[in-house]
């Protein structure tokens, strides 16, 4: 039937397979999930968005992100986002700007304003974690995200104005 020596060697493979097996048991139980941290936003100031006729749609409450490190780190890994809040982006001149949604797990609409608090461009409800790069496509100043679908459903346009 079988040799000495294979009897051997299958004992060998098989005990071989069943210590891989179980140290990859163990390897996976110790593994943790990543944690996500939710970082806390202070909402300092409100945009408030008006129609064609200067009157006022809605305000949202705001973070203010006027430094170059506030402004890197935007909304990346809040996870949470009240419906009235939002962030303002606040640029020393204007310029042609461009965003993206790396490590930004909540979509949002991104409004850029040019100096004369007039929108200049909407991206709507954009996706998370892309690193497509969102353009103004003109000079803007200020930038507002708020929550994806905040524009449409409170008929924010391209064109209107903000006050803060």
């Amino acid at each position: 039937m079988y040799s000495p020596m294979r009897l051997v060697l299958l004992s060998l493979i098989i005990l071989a397979s069943i210590i891989s097996i179980t140290s990859c048991a163990k390897e996976k139980s110790q593994t943790k999930e990543p944690q996500t941290t939710t970082r806390q936003l202070d909402y300092t100031r409100e945009v408030t968005f008006l129609n064609d006729s200067s009157e006022p749609i809605s305000t949202v409450r705001v973070a203010v992100a006027d430094e170059p490190e506030e402004r890197n780190q935007g909304l990346m890994d809040v996870t949470e986002l009240p419906s009235d809040a939002g962030m303002l982006f606040i640029f020393s001149e204007e310029q042609e700007l461009s965003f993206y949604m790396a490590n930004t797990p909540l979509p949002l609409d991104i409004i850029y304003v040019n100096n004369d608090s007039t929108i200049v461009r909407i991206h709507h409800s954009t996706s998370p974690f892309s690193s497509k790069q969102l353009r103004s496509g003109q000079p803007a100043r200020y930038v507002v995200e708020t929550n994806g679908g905040y524009c449409v459903s409170n008929d924010i346009r391209e064109g209107q104005k903000i006050r803060f």
